[in-house]
């Protein structure tokens, strides 16, 4: 989903000369997207954005998986990683990835005091708790639990939450994200039938510019490695912007959920897709209406995706042992569904208060070896019914 937004002072024709007070040019930046066939917004600077100083490689972005092990469904407790001191990009947890993507969580404990920019990809942050604010140079979002923030491909911003403890889940891509095509007509506007629209969709509230100079670090992920370039201005510099490419926040509740009289499958669920992936959130809904209505999902084989799902808050209804900040895996190979007794126990329930956001990745992923100490490795015999 696309749609235009212009902030702040622009010329009336791009690729013209527009001027400062003083006669000198704002320095104009297109930030496009697939070679310039995509979407794209194009950034009034003070400064060129290529004059960085000095730079330097941090290093690897550390992510080491495990060897290849038996196929098994796997559960992560996430409220058990390390709560130490940190901040929203360099205290990330990653748990689960492969070529497409990186899963994981991040609990920010402080401001950043560089800035930060993803050059592989866009990334998808998920607020499970917390409130803050994210400074791009498109403009500053304020964030609430809920919240679903886009973050596209080259846009430079730093996360500073407010006093008190904040959760995230974090999804970072080699590629785009968006809605689902099938959401959309063919000029890009959400259709009737989609399950949120673009009321709902909030974008940046405000463009700061900073005129300041010294030394200001922005740090680069890209190719696997984060590196590091040293400006002399402040790289939220931009005095105007216009486009289609930007970041922007849509919360879960506003997520108007698809029911009918039998149960519907995971797609009405979708949310988001990328290269290679599809995200879904479950949010509260009434269940199926049918007499005779089944509301716990039927037994299903991933024959071709990994399922991902994350347990925002309430009791998911399929589910037992998992609890809020759980992250669980359900592989392509093998079959999956409700544990014992929950098809019967679902049975003329009316509604469901589970909120949780699911990940299908059509490429098989792999565990981050960090991962396995927060492991409940008893979880994949916890469909064996025991005997009383």
């Amino acid at each position: 989903m696309a749609f235009y937004r212009q902030m702040g002072k622009i010329p009336p024709k791009r690729h013209s000369a527009f001027r400062k007070e003083d006669g000198s040019l704002f320095r104009e930046q297109v930030m496009g997207t697939k070679g310039f066939s995509g979407i794209q917004s194009i950034l009034y600077h003070h400064n060129p954005p290529t004059q960085f100083f000095k730079t330097e490689l941090i290093g690897e972005r550390g992510v080491e998986f495990e060897e290849q092990d038996v196929l098994r469904p796997r559960h992560f407790y996430t409220d058990n990683v390390t709560k130490e001191p940190s901040d929203a990009v360099m205290g990330r947890e990653f748990i689960l990835g492969n070529e497409d993507l990186l899963i994981g969580v991040m609990n920010p404990t402080k401001g950043m005091n560089y800035f930060y920019r993803n050059g592989d990809g866009d990334e998808l942050l998920f607020v499970h708790y917390g409130t803050g604010k994210i400074e791009s140079i498109y403009g500053t979002l304020q964030y609430r639990p809920g919240d679903y923030i886009l973050i596209p491909i080259g846009t430079i911003y730093r996360v500073t939450p407010d006093k008190g403890e904040s959760k995230f889940l974090v999804i970072e891509t080699t590629s785009w994200i968006s809605t689902p095509k099938r959401y959309r007509n063919e000029f890009g506007q959400l259709l009737e039938h989609s399950p949120f629209c673009e009321r709902d969709v909030k974008g940046p509230e405000n463009l700061v510019t900073y005129t300041e100079k010294g030394e200001f670090e922005v740090r680069t992920k890209s190719r696997g490695y984060i590196h590091s370039h040293y400006y002399a201005h402040h790289p939220l510099d931009v005095v105007g912007w216009d486009g289609y490419l930007y970041p922007w926040i849509f919360n879960i509740n506003d997520f108007e959920p698809i029911t009918g009289r039998i149960h519907q499958p995971p797609p009405v669920h979708q949310t988001f897709e990328g290269q290679n992936f599809v995200i879904c959130s479950f949010v509260p809904r009434l269940y199926d209406y049918h007499p005779d209505a089944i509301p716990a999902p039927y037994f299903h084989s991933n024959v071709d995706s990994d399922e991902v799902l994350y347990y925002v808050e309430g009791n998911f209804m399929s589910r037992k042992g998992v609890k809020q900040e759980s992250i669980t895996l359900h592989p392509s190979g093998i079959p999956h569904g409700p544990h014992p007794g929950k098809i019967e126990e679902s049975i003329g329930k009316k509604e469901t208060l589970e909120l949780a956001v699911m990940i299908d990745t059509f490429h098989p992923l792999k565990v981050v070896k960090r991962a396995e100490r927060i492991e409940d490795e008893n979880y994949q015999y916890s469909w064996v019914e025991k005997n009383d």
